[in-house]
């Protein structure tokens, strides 16, 4: 009986170890390879935590493909692969101070005069970058440990991380972190918000999806940082100790942690845990625990590692903060882009260090999947240590009420539509004054009708002046009102209404695309431009007939319908032709030389603008692609060009000039 008891407990921990191993890499993938996790940090260790437990019961259970065996990532295929000489190994969590206690207690008890480095466990996205003679030569990401992603032209973006060393070093590899500071994520957030793009949903998972992106320039963009941590490899330097190599680190001119101390009392590791603990949303980046560290280089040979992590550093994870309060109303905003979003006003908390009283609810659908009602009691934590969220209902209140969704905009009551298969809810009246600013920096934008001169910060005091309040009175402005804004003069309020002028002449793309579509580029403004020869032409089409148009889909043409609908969008279209802002002819093909080809830009151009360069080879028939590609007919480079050139040459793709270009033109 007791055998049969012993087995039946054996198949059920078998069971419950496949489960937990499937659920684990499927969040390591979330995590890890696609940047966009659906747990928290903390449920996801939890979830480890029981992994190891089981295997600890049942060690013969224990298998080389077990999440406890293997660092979580893999090499994307989009990069080209690294190996890593030096293993880059993930590190041991502890929850509680007994568990670091018990840390230093195994190892004290072979090497009794063992010394510690505390330092802060910065959250972000682990590289290796490579130095010969002391120039960067190589930059990669962790994957699985053993073979990550080639990604040292991102790297190259990171104004913090040196492209040449204070010290010509025969060979340096080095461990760090690269991260994106608490301003620039929450800007990146704002910006995203603003594109209809999904937002990241903490710094960490900005900071890995913005360095591995395809295009440098789109990390160059984010504004990354990085912190060095350890020396992985030198040679032509002996290093002794961790302080003494972080010390080093730092004169050779990279950025190091802000802090880090040496101990050899576990008593005073474990007060420099806490006191890192409580500048917890006091920094400027991003922690999610400490690291205490062996200091001896030596003593880690000896101490050795798991197949997974170094014996000799443990890492205390801060558990999340989370805290009850009441819910006492909803309110919604309406964004720049229509979009109404619900917030929740709740009684003031602190949080992290701040005190907060407010937190997104994203959409109707996310209120109804939580049951949240006004006068309910709520869980609420910051998501990263930085952005307040509501994790759930703890207690429906007596008397709590339904919440729904206003059914027309609080800023200009106009109906609100919710499309079939979107969470968004919008305001259908793009003249709505919540959404004037942004429409308004969209129409004169350099794509659109550029309008040079007439930039964000203008715009705004024109509107605060209620001097605009739709595209239109754009071009009823007169110098003399514009010269009377501070910090304007009479000179440069006379260049803004030439600069107004000139564009009434603009390409009819130009105008369709300013007029902010929804689902509508610039790309396919030109399709339209190409297709339909005036814009009253374009405002009696179909959907069916745009449909027709290669490259252009069933969900772009209804946006367009749908935008010629709404009667106060046909008013302003009539009160630009009025005001002469009428384009009529398709944009003319000079001549068909680049018909059937793909050109790819990289680099700086000696007196060419790259989109003046594009601009060109659409008008002579061809195609501008933001990718190297077998099928890439020409590469104009110009200085400084990156992997594209490098891809380029690899895939034997003819690479041409500006001078050649020209003279192709010609």
């Amino acid at each position: 009986m007791k055998e049969v008891q012993i087995l039946m407990k054996f198949n059920e921990a078998k069971q419950l170890i496949e489960d937990l191993k499937l659920k684990i890499n499927y969040h390591n993938k979330r995590y890890y390879d696609l940047d966009s996790p659906e747990i928290s940090d903390y449920e996801y260790d939890m979830l480890l935590r029981q992994l190891e437990s089981l295997e600890a019961m049942f060690p013969e259970l224990i298998s080389q493909d077990s999440p406890t065996q293997k660092v979580g990532g893999s090499a994307a295929d989009k990069f080209k692969p690294v190996a890593h000489d030096i293993p880059m190994e993930s590190l041991h969590d502890s929850f509680s101070k007994e568990e670091i206690i018990d840390f230093d207690r195994k190892l004290r008890a072979n090497f009794p005069n063992i010394e510690y480095v505390v330092e802060p466990k910065v959250d972000g996205l682990s590289v290796s970058v490579e130095y010969r003679n002391g120039v960067l030569v190589r930059g990669s990401t962790r994957g699985d440990g053993l073979v990550g992603e080639d990604i040292t032209e991102n790297l190259r973006t990171i104004k913090s991380l040196p492209l040449k060393l204070n010290e010509d070093i025969e060979f340096l590899e080095v461990r760090g972190e690269v991260y994106i500071s608490i301003g620039n994520f929450l800007k990146l957030v704002s910006q995203q918000e603003e594109n209809e793009q999904k937002p990241f949903k903490n710094p960490r998972n900005a900071a890995a999806g913005s360095l591995r992106q395809k295009d440098a320039n789109v990390t160059r963009q984010r504004n990354l940082d990085i912190c060095i941590f350890n020396v992985q490899k030198v040679l032509g330097k002996n290093l002794k100790s961790h302080k003494e190599s972080l010390d080093y680190l730092k004169a050779l001119g990279f950025k190091v942690p802000p802090f880090y101390n040496k101990y050899n009392d576990i008593n005073q590791v474990i007060e420099e845990i806490e006191r890192i603990g409580e500048l917890r949303g006091k920094l400027s980046y991003d922690i999610d625990g400490a690291v205490v560290k062996v200091d001896s280089l030596e003593l880690r040979e000896k101490i050795g590692s798991t197949a997974k992590f170094p014996k000799w550093a443990e890492a205390y994870k801060y558990p999340p903060e989370e805290k009850e309060t009441t819910l006492l109303e909803i309110n919604v905003n309406v964004g720049r882009t229509g979009v109404l979003t619900p917030t929740a006003i709740f009684e003031p908390i602190s949080l992290a260090g701040t005190t907060v009283s407010r937190a997104v609810l994203h959409n109707e659908d996310f209120i109804k999947e939580k049951g949240i009602k006004i006068g309910d009691k709520i869980i609420v934590r910051k998501a990263g240590e930085i952005i307040p969220e509501v994790v759930g209902v703890s207690e429906h209140s007596t008397g709590s009420k339904e919440y729904t969704m206003p059914t027309i905009c609080p800023s200009c009551a106009a109906k609100v539509i919710r499309e079939e298969g979107e969470a968004a809810i919008r305001c259908t009246n793009l003249q709505c004054p919540a959404q004037l600013l942004r429409h308004l920096i969209h129409f004169v934008s350099r794509d659109a009708m550029d309008i040079e001169g007439l930039g964000p910060s203008l715009l705004e005091k024109l509107v605060e002046n209620n001097l605009i309040t739709s595209p239109f009175d754009i071009y009823k402005l007169k110098s003399e009102n514009i010269s009377k804004l501070e910090r304007m003069g009479e000179k440069s309020a006379k260049n803004i209404t030439d600069a107004i002028e000139k564009s009434k002449n603009r390409e009819l793309y130009r105008l369709i695309f300013a007029l902010g579509i929804r689902n509508i580029g610039k790309g396919a403004a030109k399709l339209l431009a190409a297709e339909f020869s005036s814009i009253d032409e374009l405002m009696s089409a179909t959907a069916k007939d745009m449909a027709k148009i290669d490259g252009f889909g069933e969900i772009m043409a209804q946006s367009v319908v749908d935008y010629f609908s709404i009667d106060q969008n046909k008013v302003l279209i009539e009160q630009l032709k009025n005001l002469g802002i009428n384009p009529m002819a398709k944009e003319i093909i000079k001549k068909n030389i680049f018909e059937g080809k793909t050109f790819v830009l990289t680099g700086t151009l000696p007196t060419l603008k790259r989109e003046s360069a594009a601009a060109m080879i659409e008008s002579f028939g061809g195609k501008v692609s933001g990718s190297v590609s077998k099928k890439t007919d020409f590469v104009l480079a110009g200085e400084d060009a990156g992997s594209k050139l490098t891809k380029a040459q690899n895939l034997g793709v003819n690479i041409i000039s500006q001078e050649q270009f020209l003279a192709m033109c010609e």
